[in-house]
């Protein structure tokens, strides 16, 4: 059986060959990670192992020792690592090792929920090499597109690998159906037999060398692609430059020239016979395809691409609800992890729920539960070292403050000492504003909601605080209700938090005109779920207008102890720029919320149609009247196949999905649809179905694409296999791939979906 390789462009599927991963040969770093080492496992204070860690052979799977009776070896695919943290920066490394191990530790993060692996080297140099070499390595795995065999391959060949149980680097038949259910197809054994005997041109009883090549061949065709490709290719049975640009031009529906056509064959042809004649093959065309110019996402929306200079509230903001809890919302633990994950994800409003903590030391928990609680100065050195490493635009910290006087002063003091001058203490303008800073005015800022003592004014007067009644939210009320903390002098709020408070002051909402006639433009209210849902269906008009001025943020209901989520496509419907959600909890939810921050460049800020930012508009999602906002669309989508869908049940190894497709829009009530293709039996691998849809959209900028692959069971609820999200005004027409996530909103790396999509102007 073959060894894993990913590099060279001209493969040659022989055994026994293993090839180091593009760029890296005789890479020092590598070859220390190949060689590997002992590492001090830390788990608490009294559990730290030494155990030997080393990169296998096929530059993907980390092995390590293990002292389980049954699981002496154990391996982690490099695959489900998220990334590589140099220092204590693991919240367990902080709490259980010294400071001036600093430089000797590091911690492995895991994609989903497991557990981070920390580990601290013998020295200063070895543990560099750990952090470089699994760093490049992941580095490398990312970039498996131009000169590098596709992922898809990659994963084949490991489950060539996987199969061939005696190592023997031969394919038995026996091996061969093994190998078909680890790619999740069924096949009879009659189809084995006779794709087995084409395969064994030798006649010696075992696939090797160029029979494995005739196989995999075989395996991987795809008559789809044959189909389009032989419509197109004009020219001698090959794609030319100008049959390339016909197709971009007309199937593809792209603004292309034939200067476009030439260096997509540059950069995706394989063969240099044809490259040189300025043709594209087959296989180039297909690898241009599988990369991000054949993506259903528009490769021009992942950099920041949107106007990024009106004020903050005429933008989505990407807003998480609790944001320390990592579970559940009564007995779940608490962590500075959870605030690195919503980060990383590009949140850029996250909550603190500060309460009094020992030793004069305010912590972060969810008051009168079984959570956890978590050091307020160490959540913020969290947001400090996280917070502009995914997005370069603003944080909200949104604060719900239930501490005393005195460890409010010492929240302030913590603030303002770690966030330095990125903390926002001050307007931006020379004298009191009447709008709102943009996002990018205010890039690489903390900007802190709350209560505030006094008007913004009186920054400028320099007068003393006159304590106003109505400084607080309506989740602060719900909070405040059992437990008011007050001084000797009944004030509730310390100066020194109150002055850090800017341009979101957390005021109670007493309706829209109320609202416009009393508040400014820097106060804000929070709804509960309910309330905000009940806006937005009885009054979207009013709170579209109210947005347009003002800030508001959605929270969930209290009723939600699971921590599941509610719909924010209502709530963004109605102008709503914080919709706060529960990013610790998989959900449909989620995944639509990812899908409406997945363009402008991850930066967490989405700028709203114009119809929701001009006074005076209109618009109401709950009953469309002619405007600017109606621009009808009818969207076409042929989904055609899919590729490599993940087996569901890895313990029963004769478990194979029958997959489905829903393709779903989510928007305004009228464009809300929901349609499903036809279950395939059997075939996880390449099941086909050819099947169109027809969407009528009345407005498309508020418009969501989802696609949903579920495993069919007639006996039960469907088990998700994978989704993809994105805004409508991000989809490219054509013939495009359509990556999926895992129900945590990680890639699966060897799986997708083939469509035509089409979004035209209806008639």
């Amino acid at each position: 059986m073959m060894q894993l390789f990913y590099v060279t462009v001209n493969v040659c599927l022989t055994s026994n060959l293993c090839v180091t991963p593009l760029g890296l040969e005789g890479d020092v770093d590598l070859q220390f990670l190949l060689e590997g080492g002992k590492l001090l496992k830390v788990k608490s204070s009294s559990w730290k192992k030494n155990r030997m860690y080393k990169l296998h052979d096929d530059y993907t799977t980390i092995w390590h020792e293990s002292h389980r009776i049954f699981k002496r070896k154990e391996t982690f695919s490099i695959d489900d690592v998220d990334s590589v943290r140099k220092g204590r920066q693991s919240e367990s490394l902080q709490k259980h090792t010294e400071a001036h191990v600093e430089d000797l530790c590091f911690s492995i993060i895991f994609k989903g929920r497991r557990r981070n692996l920390d580990l601290v080297a013998t020295s200063v140099e070895e543990a560099k090499q750990w952090v470089n070499g699994l760093e490049k390595i992941l580095s490398n795995m990312k970039k498996l597109n131009l000169k590098c065999i596709p992922i898809y391959n990659v994963w084949i060949f490991n489950c060539m690998r996987k199969a061939d149980k005696n190592k023997d680097n031969m394919m038995t038949l026996k091996e061969l159906k093994h190998f078909l259910r680890q790619i999740n197809v069924e096949v009879d054994e009659t189809y084995a037999k006779v794709l087995f005997t084409k395969c064994d041109t030798s006649n010696s009883g075992t696939l090797e060398g160029s029979e494995i090549k005739l196989f995999y061949d075989l395996l991987t065709h795809r008559e789809e692609i044959d189909v389009i490709y032989e419509k197109h290719a004009a020219t001698g049975g090959q794609m030319s430059a100008n049959d390339l640009l016909n197709f971009l031009l007309n199937e593809q529906r792209e603004v292309a020239t034939l200067e476009d056509a030439l260096r997509l064959i540059e950069k995706y042809e394989l063969d240099d016979s044809a490259k040189h004649m300025n043709h594209m093959t087959k296989d180039g065309f297909l690898m241009y395809l599988q990369q991000e110019e054949g993506s259903i996402f528009n490769p021009a929306h992942k950099k920041v691409y949107q106007d990024m200079s009106q004020p903050i509230n005429h933008y989505f903001i990407s807003s998480s609800h609790n944001t320390y809890l990592m579970g559940d919302q009564l007995k779940g633990p608490s962590s500075t992890e959870a605030y690195i994950k919503a980060l990383m994800k590009s949140c850029r409003c996250v909550e603190l729920d500060c309460w009094d903590g020992a030793q004069g030391e305010p912590v972060i928990y969810h008051g009168h539960t079984l959570t956890s609680k978590v050091l307020f100065k160490d959540v913020i050195k969290a947001i400090k070292e996280y917070a502009f490493k995914t997005s370069e635009y603003p944080v909200i910290l949104s604060l719900e403050n239930h501490c005393t006087l005195e460890q409010q002063k010492r929240m302030a003091k913590h603030m303002s000492s770690i966030l330095g001058s990125a903390l926002l203490t001050s307007p931006l303008e020379d004298q009191m504003p009447t709008a709102f800073p943009s996002p990018e005015e205010l890039k690489g800022r903390f900007i802190i909601k709350g209560k505030r003592l006094n008007k913004l004014d009186a920054v400028y007067s320099n007068t003393s605080p006159a304590v106003e009644e109505d400084c607080v939210s309506e989740e602060d009320e719900a909070a405040e209700t059992n437990n008011s903390k007050t001084d000797p002098n009944g004030q509730k709020l310390a100066k020194q938090l109150s002055d850090l408070v800017i341009y979101c002051k957390s005021v109670h909402f007493s309706g829209f005109e109320h609202a416009k006639d009393n508040q400014a433009f820097y106060e804000m209210s929070s709804f509960k779920e309910s309330k905000a849902v009940n806006l937005a269906e009885t009054a979207a008009n009013a709170f579209i207008h109210h947005n347009m001025t003002k800030l508001s943020r959605i929270y969930p209901a209290g009723s939600r102890t699971a921590s599941s989520n509610y719909n924010p496509v209502p709530l963004w419907n109605a102008g709503c720029q914080i919709v706060a959600l529960n990013f610790q909890t998989p959900s449909k939810e989620m995944d639509v919320n990812q899908g409406r921050f997945r363009s402008n460049g991850l930066s967490g800020y989405i700028l709203k149609p114009e119809f929701q930012r001009y006074d005076g508009s209109e618009f109401n999602p709950m009953t469309l009247t002619k405007g600017p906002w109606i621009k009808h669309k009818t969207l076409h989508i042929m989904v055609i196949s899919a590729q490599q869908l993940p087996k569901l049940n890895k313990d029963k190894p004769k478990s194979i999905v029958d997959p489905l497709v829903k393709v779903e829009i989510y928007g305004v009530p009228a464009d809300t649809c929901s349609k499903e293709t036809r279950s395939i039996e059997n075939n996880g691998f390449n099941p086909m179905w050819n099947e169109t849809f027809q969407f009528d959209i009345q407005v498309p900028e508020l418009a969501i694409l989802r696609f949903q692959v579920e495993d069919y069971d007639a006996t039960s609820q469907n088990d998700l296999i994978g989704h993809y999200c994105l805004p409508l005004t991000s989809l490219q027409n054509g013939y495009r791939h359509v990556p999926l996530l895992t129900k945590r909103g990680d890639v699966l790396p060897s799986a997708g979906l083939f469509v035509h999509l089409m979004l035209l102007d209806a008639k």
